[in-house]
């Protein structure tokens, strides 16, 4: 893990966000183990050294170094390598735009929520402060009462 005053130029600060995407991919072996099928046959098992995780921002900031997210935010908008922070940001935003094309996608929908993101209503303008509606005839005519439906 690093620490942000560590940061002498903007390729060194991204070579650790690269590190941190990279860390949190996991760490794993292959082994190989007799199949159950046919004990005679050796198949590749993956075991896991450490599971891979989600990007988020909080784990970000602690690979980074920064002691809060409120003091990697302040960097972000005003410190030296605030450009190559946004551009960390925005890779973990795309990580959880990703997840909003799963079937549950309710945890990146309130993450996207917390970075900024929002929902838009889209209002339909209304010229001259009056919405005209006009009902076009498509079909056949309804029926006034019960005794006008043919069966």
């Amino acid at each position: 893990m690093n620490k942000k005053r560590f940061f002498h130029s903007d390729k060194t600060l991204q070579e650790c966000i690269n590190a941190y995407f990279e860390y949190i991919k996991g760490s794993y072996r292959t082994e190989l183990i007799p199949s159950k099928k046919n004990p005679e046959e050796l198949i590749e098992n993956i075991v896991w050294n450490r599971e891979a995780e989600p990007a988020t921002l909080s784990g970000l900031a602690f690979f980074l170094g920064f002691e809060s997210r409120q003091e990697f935010d302040k960097y972000e908008q005003g410190g030296k390598f605030a450009k190559t922070l946004k551009r960390g940001r925005l890779r973990i935003e795309a990580e959880y735009e990703k997840k909003l094309h799963y079937t549950s996608s309710t945890g990146a929908i309130f993450a996207l929520k917390s970075l900024g993101w929002n929902e838009r209503e889209t209002m339909l303008p209304i010229l001259n402060g009056n919405l005209k509606i006009e009902i076009v005839d498509n079909g056949i005519p309804l029926a006034s009462s019960e005794t006008e439906i043919e069966t």
